[in-house]
């Protein structure tokens, strides 16, 4: 077993999501409604604990020196590694909740004026749910110290705070108009949280 204190190296990182079989080949629809031949399936990953502490250590491992109140993610795919950051720096945990599609913070989570949050995501693409998060921090008097995910897959951010990757998996995506597979007619997977039902 790794140091939990180790800032794990992107390919330690990258072998660790190819042993838990996070990530996927094939045509898929992300949460950003864009389509791609990779998928990342941070689930696989968070199913084990062991693996989610190290993970998590290494982002406050990386953020180091950084003041942060509160870390606060997205529902539902930043909750499980929002928690375990949080954890890892000792601090106060929130999430938010889409009501009628529209983020919002829930039960009573507060964000206190002047705090420094954290964001905390699994998988960055456009970063739209970041930028709400971001949104709702900010309309509360607080103040974005960072994003950090366990994966950027690169490309323009719906948000200009600093992004703190634990890995960058520059993998292409397209319009759906775009999709050579959808040309191809290649059957396509949508498997991120918002279609879940």
């Amino acid at each position: 077993m790794s140091d939990p204190t180790h800032a794990m190296s992107e390919s330690e990182v990258l072998n660790e999501l190819e042993e838990a079989g996070a990530i996927l080949r094939g045509h898929f629809q992300l949460t950003s409604g864009r389509h791609s031949d990779t998928y990342v399936q941070c689930a696989r990953v968070l199913e084990d604990p062991a693996l989610t502490t190290r993970l998590a250590a290494s982002a406050a491992a990386r953020i180091d020196g950084r003041a942060v109140d509160i870390v606060a993610a997205p529902a539902v795919g930043g909750i499980v590694i929002g928690f375990a950051v949080a954890q890892a720096l000792g601090v106060k945990f929130i999430f938010s909740e889409r009501v009628e599609g529209e983020m919002q913070f829930r039960r009573s989570f507060e964000v206190p004026p002047r705090a420094r949050v954290l964001i905390v995501e699994d998988v960055v693409t456009t970063g739209g749910s970041v930028a709400e998060v971001a949104s709702l921090v900010r309309e509360a008097g607080g103040e974005v110290a960072a994003v950090v995910s366990l994966i950027d897959r690169g490309g323009d951010k719906a948000f200009a705070d600093e992004l703190i990757p634990l890995l960058r998996l520059e993998v292409e995506s397209w319009d759906p108009s775009e999709c050579g597979h959808c040309a191809s007619g290649v059957p396509i997977d949508s498997p991120g949280s918002r279609r879940l039902s």
